[in-house]
């Protein structure tokens, strides 16, 4: 498997397909690059260079115990990047990816980066606190640690058949296939990185990343998310960009780049070719 070592000591697996300009996909928590699988085989047939990586701790790459945070998260991509040799890369993020495209061009640099586009994303903040107020309760990210700590097999079926695809709205039909899929490639991960992986998603901070990017983004969010509410995510990361772009899908969930992908790939080439 094409892997990379970190600075760290950390192999992370990556894929990388066609040639031209590059498209770096993110995933979130707790999957892996295979969750891009529809955009890769997309943009590849569109004449771009793709690549996407496992996560540390996730999907293929080492299941270390150390390293599950943000700064890590993001100089794992940089390293793939780097090791690639990606220059004028598009960055694309979903979710905990969001975050961590955000980071890495905060902490990294711009050299290297053309635009991104972060989908679902966490940032700025999903926690609530005093200087964020309409945040998640810690309550509900203790939960989320409870039942992966109980069961994780029975705790990754649940979510992508409740919330995460919205599969749970009246008159929706539940797509067996895609919750399977979720499932293998949550269980494909450690344990400890998702666990961990938790407070990374709901704790880290973006307020002041975001103020420090001057690439185009394009920050999209369905507004029937109910993993990262929209109201105190892409509503308030939009107009801490200096070059953002906000664009509201009605009525997608937080899994919309499957769910919902030929409207999300569309929108993404038109972005990426403007």
């Amino acid at each position: 498997m094409p892997t990379i070592t970190t600075k760290d000591g950390v192999d992370i697996f990556f894929k990388d397909w066609g040639t031209g300009q590059p498209i770096v996909f993110s995933h979130g928590w707790p999957l892996s690059s295979d969750d891009w699988d529809t955009q890769m085989l997309f943009f590849v047939r569109q004449g771009y260079r793709v690549i996407a990586h496992d996560r540390r701790g996730h999907g293929r790459s080492a299941q270390v115990g150390t390293g599950h945070d943000m700064d890590h998260y993001a100089s794992d991509l940089a390293a793939v990047t780097e090791h690639l040799d990606l220059r004028d890369a598009i960055h694309i993020g979903h979710s905990t990816g969001g975050g961590e495209v955000i980071r890495y061009i905060a902490n990294h640099g711009e050299s290297r980066v053309a635009k991104a586009a972060i989908l679902a994303a966490i940032p700025p903040l999903m926690l609530r606190t005093e200087a964020n107020p309409g945040g998640l309760p810690i309550e509900v990210f203790d939960d989320l640690r409870a039942q992966l700590a109980a069961n994780r097999s029975e705790f990754y079926r649940a979510l992508p058949t409740g919330p995460f695809y919205g599969f749970n709205r009246d008159g929706a039909e539940v797509r067996e296939a895609l919750v399977a899929n979720w499932w293998r490639q949550g269980m494909m991960g450690s344990a400890l990185a998702h666990y961990e992986g938790i407070k990374v998603f709901s704790e880290s901070d973006f307020t002041e990343d975001l103020k420090k990017i001057t690439v185009p983004v394009l920050v999209m969010h369905g507004d029937d998310d109910q993993i990262v509410p929209i109201a105190d995510a892409a509503l308030l990361s939009a107009p801490l960009l200096k070059n953002g772009t906000l664009k509201v899908y009605e009525g997608f969930p937080h899994g919309m780049p499957t769910t919902h992908a030929d409207v999300i790939n569309a929108d993404l080439l038109e972005f990426i070719r403007s």
